[in-house]
């Protein structure tokens, strides 16, 4: 049966299902909406106590029980973190011969074997093609890890929905931009491209960037969303993370609407910041490009003050895109629901697009062996007719083969399958060998790839030592007090590392102390662990002074412990002694307070950056000693056994040894924390192999 010429966009998010309903209209550059759905989770799926896989689950048998997709195909978006987006320019090249150098390049590019991921590509407008060859052409390649496409379509399979497109989403956007902003591509003068729409669409814990004047495209990913803002009303304000989202999104509404914007100011301030340096590597990277306006997407830029804050900050001119141009249909454009929620169908709207057909990116990241598999099921009927006719010819063959056999002689053939077996078994044996040599070559090709990785771990290592350097208190130059228990110091004696293939392990054995460590009042304040997990939300703590409900670390990493000790333990130190001279020091410099670091390589060599961005956190005091006091000798004094030390024995006017030494009062502790290298600024993060561990003492 043919298709329909409908096409189902659908964006799940992690705040809401979003779907429409669209085919190519008979006006030129328009489609037609017949239908669309938004259906909004309980709560977000990044709430601790949110189960994701069900809310998902209930969105979509939602969905269903109130749209029929019989018939109409289905374009669906994963976040353009869980893809790879590369944009090469190619030399001057046989434009037959393109598709060989892109496969070469996918090679290069792709940090993956090609038969682990799903892969697909396209040629961008412009370039010059003349005699058969192709100058200043630009390709688009787009690569999604196997597995991952398969954990984006389980959802969907369960419910009963066919896909036939898999799109990252910035693309989704990007189709979107240039069929509904931008003039059409056949118009354009190569010479003098239209200025570049930048496209920002605010999800709940990233923001895509999408920049692009129709001919070429330029994407990044900002890991600030809208539940950035509800985290820092949730920290500023002291709430729950329910009633700050219900505050942030009515904050012109609140009590006291100026403490809010005011909690929330850091936020937007870093937001702007993220965009002009966003803006400003492209326009570095690409100095004939030019920017003409920038367009706000997403529910979370309906905060007030946003979109004239983040125009200040740019410059720019910055607007939220109200109305999509291409788009027709009164149906769904004067719906209640569909207006409250224009600005969340932007991904949706350029699946739908690419679906019905339209011109723009039309690649796919959907598996080739589930398109055949839906090509031999459409066949079924001629197939089974084929085999009917195949067991018939074979019928006729065998009683061929069975009046052959009656009249067959083995002693004629003996030599002959003699030499057969012969030559199976030297075929058995070079296969064997063959099988041995890609054994080998297999292996080979791992050793150089850990090799490879070497370098990198190195410069990690050397960022953690600094990062735990940095954090150790010290008093300022010049100003250190002449008593040993008046200093801001730990004395560090050892430092170790061991690797874990999954660090939930180690955090399952350390519950007892990581609730010890984090359960004090001065502990407790402000103690928000940035966990490695991009998107995961940090725990609050709780208001009587316990430890919070971390989830904890998950994944291979290193826990690093470090053994020392300190003197600050008087009397007049209290409370700020013992184990709370730790927290309140290197403790709280892990959990992201503490001093930047100047990252050694990668993407960032040579800038500072946060402790946190380099796979740092959790940090547990798991042993501790009693106060104890010991006696150490006054600076300058000689040690008890030195030949100058005093001899009151044989001179009773000397000094006595008590007036030689100090008593001082020692706590001995030890510290783990966990370490997941990460060089920062790099696409991916740096996956830590089973080697042994930096060295310290």
């Amino acid at each position: 049966m043919a298709r329909s010429p409908f096409c189902w966009g659908i964006d799940i998010g992690k705040c809401a299902l979003k779907a429409v309903r669209c085919r190519l209209s008979s006006e030129p550059r328009k489609v037609t909406a017949e239908a669309f759905d938004y259906v909004e989770y309980p709560m977000l799926l990044t709430q601790p106590e949110a189960d994701p896989v069900e809310l998902v689950r209930a969105a979509l048998q939602e969905f269903l029980s109130r749209n029929d997709l019989k018939g109409d195909r289905v374009a669906v978006s994963v976040p353009g973190q869980s893809g790879l987006a590369k944009f090469i320019k190619l030399p001057p090249i046989e434009a037959k011969k393109i598709p060989d150098i892109v496969k070469y390049e996918a090679r290069q590019q792709i940090p993956f074997p090609l038969e682990q991921v799903v892969w697909d590509w396209q040629r961008l407008a412009g370039g010059i093609e003349e005699g058969g060859f192709v100058i200043d052409a630009e390709v688009a390649v787009f690569a999604m890890k196997r597995e991952q496409v398969y954990k984006a379509l389980a959802p969907l399979t369960q419910a009963g929905i066919e896909v036939d497109v898999l799109q990252l989403a910035p693309i989704a956007l990007a189709n979107m931009v240039m069929f509904d902003q931008l003039p059409d591509p056949a118009t354009f003068d190569p010479d003098q491209p239209p200025a570049s729409i930048v496209l920002v669409s605010m999800g709940v814990d990233a923001t895509d960037l999408v920049i692009t004047n129709g001919m070429r495209i330029w994407q990044r990913s900002i890991p600030i969303g809208g539940s950035t803002f509800t985290k820092a009303l949730v920290q500023g304000m002291k709430m729950t993370f329910a009633k700050a989202e219900h505050l942030k999104r009515n904050a012109a509404r609140a009590e006291d609407p100026k403490t809010v914007f005011k909690v929330m100011r850091p936020v937007f301030n870093e937001f702007a910041a993220e965009l002009q340096r966003s803006l400003n590597y492209f326009t570095g990277t690409d100095r004939t490009a030019t920017i003409g306006k920038v367009l706000l997407l997403g529910n979370a830029t309906k905060l007030r003050g946003l979109t004239d804050f983040v125009g200040k900050q740019l410059g720019l001119d910055v607007q939220r895109l109200e109305t999509f141009r291409g788009l027709e249909g009164p149906g769904v454009l004067g719906a209640p629901a569909f207006r409250e929620n224009r600005l969340a169908f932007g991904t949706a709207y350029g699946l739908a697009l690419e679906g019905s057909g339209a011109p723009g990116i039309r690649t796919n990241l959907l598996p080739r062996e589930i398109i055949q598999e839906r090509i031999v099921e459409a066949k079924k009927p001629w197939a089974l007719g084929a085999a009917v006719g195949l067991m018939a010819a074979a019928a006729v063959s065998f009683l061929g083969m069975f009046f052959a056999w009656t009249s067959f002689a083995p002693s004629t053939y003996a030599s002959a399958f003699a030499r057969a077996d012969g030559v199976k078994t030297q075929s058995q044996a070079a296969v064997s060998a063959l099988d041995e040599v890609r054994q080998k070559r297999d292996a080979a090709i791992t050793e150089q790839r850990a090799l490879l990785e070497i370098e990198d771990r190195r410069f990690q290592s050397l960022d953690m030592l600094r990062a735990v350097q940095s954090l150790l208190p010290r008093d300022p130059a010049g100003q250190v007090p002449k008593n040993p228990a008046d200093r801001n110091e730990l004395h560090v004696t050892a430092l170790d590392c061991q690797y874990f293939p999954d660090l939930a392990t180690w955090f399952a054995a350390v519950q007892q102390q990581w609730a010890e460590t984090h359960a004090t009042d001065e502990g407790a304040e402000g103690n928000e662990e940035a966990a490695p997990a991009e998107g995961a939300a940090a725990p609050a703590p709780a208001a009587d002074g316990a430890a919070p409900a971390a989830p904890g670390p998950t994944g291979p990493g290193w826990v690093v412990q470090l053994t020392g000790y300190h003197y600050h333990n008087e009397d007049h130190h209290k409370p700020d002694e013992a184990a709370q001279f730790v927290r309140s020091t290197i403790v709280k410099g892990l959990l992201g307070e503490g001093d930047d670091v100047v990252v050694s390589a990668g993407p960032m060599a040579g800038e500072a950056v946060p402790v946190k961005e380099l796979g740092i956190g959790y940090p547990v005091i798991v042993a501790a000693s009693p106060v104890r006091t010991i006696r150490v000798p006054k600076e300058g004094a000689a040690a008890p056994g030195d030949p100058q030390a005093p001899r009151p024995d044989l001179f009773p006017g000397a000094a006595q040894p008590e007036d030689l030494e100090l008593a001082l009062k020692r706590f001995d502790f030890t510290l783990q924390f966990c370490w997941q290298p990460v060089s920062p600024g790099s696409s991916k993060p740096a996956a830590p192999a089973a080697a042994p561990p930096p060295e310290g003492n």
